[in-house]
């Protein structure tokens, strides 16, 4: 057979693998072997038959190919990658989990302060940091973070690229101190034992024993410790902090990875190899996991005399919960995956949450590390589970192996023990004594947090009263740290954890303040009193009226009208007397476009006329208590007269409007629209024909001029008013 035929039946072969159709591509790359003799491609071609047959599930079949091609040549990492690859999707498929539901369900194992828990590193929030999008992470895990920082809750990507614009949120800040001191000590011992562990290792591990004894369930204290002991090689130590690391997250995945660093320490590589695989199901974007676990498999696959069928079985022994090794042999009925983590999962979904009480004193936390030797204190309870001591948390070793060690005796060797008195207690229910309502309360308003959002500079504020101060000023009301930025995105979204404390926490005090807001939201939609007034020029119905609104009143204004939903506001001339004129127009926004410093250019068409009432003002703008006008209807003769009349005007000023230069008139249309056309109906609309208004619009008249015609009620009036200013337009050209 040629090289051609050659070359097509191992693409073939490709093809077969890409469709999942593993047995047909074992069987091309056996066949292919019988004709490629040259040692490296037989090798090549015996690892791609052990990844297919590996791929079918046939395991044993699969490792035997393995170990041939490892004969020739020892295995490098890239050949073992598909087997990774397979090994770690079946830890995840009889998981059922996948690792972004992995982070979700990890969430549920924070106990004790769940609510207060960073989702990078999984532990108490420390020096709490509020991303744009509102969640909140520790300082130092978004310091770590690549930048642009993306947010693990929502994967939103902050525009923030420099880590210093993150500032610590003022008010969670002075709530985590006040609320959960212990364990804010606890993290203080934690930094001044990685401040210790590069010279000083053992004072180091002092450091971290006093946070393990005042904060017993923090994963990552026993996590860092576990490195400690390693460093100092106290290897069976560090195996116990990271088993306790495992048990209190299961899915946290450098718990496993310290796991497995411990094992191969102990020269466990079969164990560290699985430790390996739930990383990467974990995490399959670990390149440590993946490298460490090629390595490691390399190593088993590599022929060594007298010890290469062993190794053989102990490598498939890696998806097997009850395998055992009599006389060599591979029970092969065996089920997949050692203790599953779902099991793992129902054992502390299962156990008493412990926890510790936020104001719990040093001296009520005396939970130590004892070794085998230790004796168990009286009223304490071991942290493990009464289920892991029937359970197999390990990969079973010889039957030798097997009598001396099994689980129960890991729970005996890493008593880490907490008093009963610490049993889980809903995080609310424990703050509910400790609340102070004026912890949450916002610093311009002296009022209960409503929508919270936190600007970059870590103040937190209602949002409503932020947005007041930033339309007079752009930058932070207390620190007054330039906000340009955070204006510039006009997107301020609420501080999720402040809103969650508020909701749980006080809930009476927030209907009380939600009633307050409803009020005043129904006061500012009121259509007929404290309408809001925009005091500038003449409005007329259907005219279009675009507006540049740059003061900080009208900013608020214009955003009120948005957010109530009426869209609504009147437009009146300014009175030295009263403020505003007694007649105006209510227009209604149809487009609002943003600029970067709070500016913005509104559209707007005039809808209704009304008449002024009563003068108020609210939040630095005019209001008025308003009522609409409507032209009185005639009928009979009069309504002939007034439909004759109508049609003579219209005529009139068709004739000046078409008098007016080309130049005059592409003015005009860009800014008022065409003349509309002739109503078969003068007196449909409640205001009158729309080209009456267009015409008042665009005819060279002052302001005072034009508002006694949106006062007048009779269109006969109207129509008569708008025929003797064209006979003067019409006499004032003539006499040019």
């Amino acid at each position: 057979m040629g090289t051609d035929s050659t070359d097509c039946m191992l693409l073939l072969a490709v093809e077969a693998f890409k469709s999942k159709n593993f047995g047909l591509a074992a069987d091309i790359y056996e066949c292919q072997m019988l004709l490629l003799r040259e040692p490296g491609k037989q090798q090549d071609l015996l690892v791609k038959r052990a990844d297919a047959l590996a791929f079918a599930g046939k395991l044993n079949e699969a490792f035997e190919i393995y170990r041939k091609a490892a004969e020739i040549e020892r295995l490098r990492p890239v050949h073992l990658e598909n087997l990774i690859k397979y090994l770690s999707n079946s830890i995840k498929r009889n998981d059922g989990t996948h690792s972004q539901s992995n982070r979700q369900e990890t969430n549920s194992y924070c106990v004790g302060y769940d609510a207060f828990t960073c989702r990078i590193c999984y532990r108490f929030l420390y020096e709490p940091v509020t991303l744009p999008c509102g969640h909140c992470f520790c300082k130092k895990c978004l310091d770590r973070e690549k930048t642009p920082v993306c947010c693990k809750e929502c994967n939103d990507m902050t525009k923030f690229n420099d880590v210093d614009n993150y500032r610590v949120n003022v008010v969670l800040s002075s709530l985590l101190s006040k609320w959960f001191p212990v364990q804010l000590l606890a993290v203080h011992l934690r930094r001044e034992g990685n401040g210790l562990y590069s010279e000083k290792m053992d004072s180091a591990l002092e450091k971290y024993n006093k946070a393990i004894q005042i904060a017993p369930r923090d994963h990552v204290l026993y996590s860092n410790r576990s490195q400690i002991n390693s460093s100092l090689k106290n290897y069976q130590d560090a195996l116990h902090d990271a088993e306790m690391a495992c048990k209190l997250m299961p899915l946290w995945s450098m718990g496993h990875i310290r796991k497995a660093q411990a094992l191969v320490t102990l020269g466990k590589c079969e164990e560290a190899l699985r430790e390996y695989l739930v990383v990467i199901a974990l995490d399959p974007e670990s390149k440590l996991a993946k490298t460490e676990a090629q390595n490691i498999l390399s190593d088993l696959l590599a022929p060594v005399t007298d010890q290469v069928h062993r190794r053989i079985l102990d490598c498939t022994s890696l998806l097997s919960s009850r395998s055992r090794f009599k006389g060599g042999a591979l029970n092969t009925s065996s089920c997949i995956i050692t203790t599953s983590y779902k099991e793992y999962k129902n054992i502390i979904a299962s156990d008493e949450k412990l926890t510790l009480s936020p104001t719990m004193s040093e001296s009520k936390t005396d939970g130590s590390f004892e070794t085998c030797s230790g004796g168990k204190r009286e009223n304490q309870v071991n942290v493990c589970h009464p289920s892991v001591t029937n359970r197999s948390v390990f990969l079973k070793r010889s039957s030798s192996e097997d009598s001396q060690l099994d689980s129960s005796d890991i729970c005996k060797r890493s008593r880490y023990e907490v008093t009963q008195n610490e049993q889980a207690t809903s995080w609310s229910t424990v703050l509910a004594g400790l609340i102070d309502p004026t912890d949450l309360e916002c610093s311009l308003c002296m009022r209960l947090f409503y929508e919270p959002v936190t600007t970059p500079c870590g103040h937190t504020f209602c949002l409503k009263c932020l947005e007041r101060c930033l339309d007079y000023n752009p930058k932070c009301p207390l620190c007054k740290m330039d906000l340009k930025e955070y204006l510039s995105e006009s997107k301020y979204n609420k501080t999720v954890l402040v809103e969650n404390l508020i909701c749980t926490l006080l809930p009476s005090e927030l209907l009380d303040r939600q009633k307050v807001n409803a009020e005043e939201i129904a006061d500012l939609s009121n259509l007929n009193k404290n309408v809001p007034i925009f005091v500038c020029t003449m409005a007329f119905p259907t005219v279009p009226c675009p507006l540049h609104v740059f003061e900080p009143c009208y900013r608020l204004m214009i955003r009120r009208c948005m957010e109530m939903g009426t869209k609504q506001f009147g437009m009146c001339l300014d009175d030295n007397l009263k403020g505003f004129a007694d007649y105006g127009c209510l227009l209604e926004i149809r487009n609002v476009e943003f600029f970067a410093d709070g500016r913005s250019v509104v559209d707007t068409i005039g809808k209704r006329r009304f008449k002024v009432i009563e003068h108020h003002q609210r939040d630095g703008y005019n209001t008025a208590d308003i009522e609409y006008l409507e032209d009185i209807k005639v009928e009979g003769v009069t309504e002939k007269e007034l439909q004759s009349l109508h049609d003579a005007v219209y005529d009139q000023a068709l004739i000046w409007v078409n008098s007016l230069r080309a130049e005059q008139m592409e003015r005009i249309v860009g800014h008022f629209g065409p003349m509309p056309e002739k109503n078969s109906e003068p007196q449909a609309s409640p205001n009158g024909p729309s080209w009456c208004w267009w015409l008042l619009a665009v005819l060279p008249l002052q302001g005072r001029a034009q508002l006694p015609f949106l006062a007048l009620t009779s269109l006969k009036d109207r129509l008569s008013g708008i025929r003797r200013v064209l006979l003067f337009m019409t006499r004032n050209r003539s006499s040019r």
